[in-house]
C-alpha cells in the first residue's frame, strides 16, 4: 500500500522548534518532489514549502522563510520540515504530499493538484 505518514507534531511554546517527518512506504521517494501544506481551523489549506526530487531546489512561503527548512534523505525515504521560531499563527495540521512530475521548484511551489499522494496530517500547536 502506497502511503505517506507524517510525524513529529505536537504542542510547543512560541519561539520553540519542531521537526516534522514525512515517511513513505510502498514506494520510493527518489523521483518525487515533496510539498508541505498546512490548514488551520476555518482557513484554506496553504502551501508551506517544497523540495524537488533531487533536493537541488527548495521554496518557501513568505510567512515561513528564514524560519522553516525543508530537506530530504532519500536513503531513509523521508522528507523533513525543520520549524524554528514558531509562532501561534503556525498552528495547523501539516500535510506532506508527493508528486512524480515535480522535478524543479526553483520558481515556485507546485499547486496542491499537482501532487499524487498525501499524508493524513500532523497537528502542530504553538501556544503558551
Amino acid at each position: 500500500q502506497l502511503q505517506l505518514v507524517e510525524s513529529g507534531g505536537g504542542l510547543v511554546q512560541p519561539g520553540g522548534s519542531l521537526r516534522l517527518s514525512c515517511a513513505a512506504s510502498g514506494f520510493s521517494l527518489d523521483f518525487y518532489g515533496i510539498g508541505w501544506f498546512r490548514q488551520a481551523p476555518g482557513k484554506e489549506r496553504e502551501g508551506v514549502s517544497c523540495i524537488s526530487s533531487s533536493g537541488s531546489s527548495t521554496n518557501y512561503a513568505d510567512s515561513v522563510k528564514g524560519r522553516f527548512t525543508i530537506s530530504r534523505d532519500n536513503a531513509k525515504n523521508t522528507v523533513y520540515l525543520q520549524m524554528n521560531s514558531l509562532k501561534p499563527e503556525d498552528t495547523a495540521v501539516y500535510y506532506c504530499a508527493a508528486g512524480l512530475s515535480i522535478t524543479t521548484v526553483q520558481l515556485m511551489c507546485p499547486k496542491s493538484y499537482e501532487y499524487d499522494y498525501w499524508g493524513r496530517g500532523a497537528q502542530v500547536t504553538v501556544s503558551s
